[in-house]
């Protein structure tokens, strides 16, 4: 007797979980609730702050111009600007320490302040801050036009393979699978070797161009899911034709697998441009990014590590900051997804199960 009342407090207390889970949604459109969702993920929202904060700081520190309009920039260096070599402070036989400091005077420090060159200065006197805001916008750059491009050309390609199914299906996935086989780094290696003169844009298109194959599978097999169901056989008995049936009801209703995969997809994109540009295969000189940075002074590291800590961080930091949103975004859209209930939640549930134990 005593168990069957202890299994039933507990499927009870399941089900006030579930009902105060149900309460919360009841009455959201599908966007409201996975736009609650969202903003519960800390670990996302966090990211979201960061990343627009990084972006928001790097494209309006230097001078910028886009067609008649133009940007001075709030830093008073440009990342092409040759200066003296500073020697003050600095460890000796070194020479374009950082002026950074975070450490406050009661702690033993010099104070919070940025100083002259807040990231030190490279080997001919540029100021360093300059050069990882310039490879920051063009890591940047990269990263977001790979994943439009990518995401596009994967979600159409994707869609037309799982919807028509036959021979497009076999066409379509055996040239997937032909471009998939190649690794991807010797595919950036070729395009940025006879495109990277050609500057970022180019290179970034290019690459683009072999960026979708992942998420086109995906997308594939949602269309072969989605493509069974009946309110695509509905919209084929109403009269709706094949692209109003794709691109009307069943992408809808893939929107989460696709958001998701160009998130990773942006993720890979940077780290991409970072190894090639390492390699020497990105972006070329005299323009800079993030890896062609790290490339140029990893020999620094023992003498002068600030050299090579800066791009690495911004690297990291953006990297993980879009593999965060990624998670929060796969998890907003998954409708198995169950909030974590907080230590009043979980009190509520009891209260009902206990009432409802004795209601028995």
């Amino acid at each position: 007797m005593l168990k069957r009342k202890k299994n039933l407090v507990e499927t009870t207390n399941d089900g006030g979980e579930n009902a105060i889970q149900n309460k919360e949604i009841e009455g959201l459109s599908q966007g409201q609730i996975v736009r609650r969702r969202f903003v519960r993920h800390k670990a996302a929202m966090t990211s979201v702050f960061v990343i627009l904060f990084l972006i928001l700081a790097v494209f309006t520190s230097l001078e910028m111009k886009i067609g008649p309009l133009k940007w001075r920039g709030w830093w008073k260096f440009k990342y092409d600007e040759l200066l003296d070599l500073r020697t003050e402070g600095c460890p000796e036989g070194i020479v374009g320490c950082p002026t950074l400091s975070v450490v406050p005077k009661f702690l033993g420090g010099s104070g919070m302040h940025l100083g002259m060159h807040p990231f030190g200065q490279d080997d001919i006197g540029h100021d360093y801050f300059s050069l990882v805001m310039r490879g920051a916008q063009r890591s940047i750059y990269v990263m977001i036009v790979i994943g439009i491009l990518g995401g596009t050309i994967g979600t159409v390609v994707g869609a037309i393979s799982g919807y028509f199914r036959g021979w497009i299906d076999a066409v379509l996935m055996r040239f997937t699978d032909f471009i998939i086989t190649v690794p991807s780094i010797i595919i950036g290696s070729v395009v940025g070797y006879h495109y990277g003169n050609l500057g970022v844009g180019f290179l970034a298109f290019y690459l683009g161009l072999f960026a979708w194959t992942g998420l086109s599978r995906l997308v594939r097999g949602e269309f072969l899911k989605l493509r069974e169901l009946e309110f695509v056989d509905a919209a084929r008995v109403a009269g709706a034709s094949n692209r109003r049936i794709i691109f009307k009801h069943i992408l809808p209703n893939a929107v989460g697998v696709i958001i998701v995969s160009v998130t990773l997809l942006m993720s890979g994109a940077i780290l991409l441009e970072t190894a090639l540009s390492y390699l020497g295969f990105g972006v070329v000189a005299p323009d800079v990014s993030l890896g062609s940075l790290i490339s140029q002074y990893q020999d620094s590291f023992t003498t002068r590590p600030w050299l090579f800590w800066w791009p690495g961080l911004f690297i990291i930091t953006i990297a993980l900051s879009i593999n965060f949103i990624g998670d929060g975004l796969r998890d907003a859209f998954d409708p198995r997804q169950r909030r974590r209930l907080t230590k009043k939640d979980k009190e509520q549930a009891k209260v009902q199960a206990k009432i409802a134990a004795q209601s028995e």
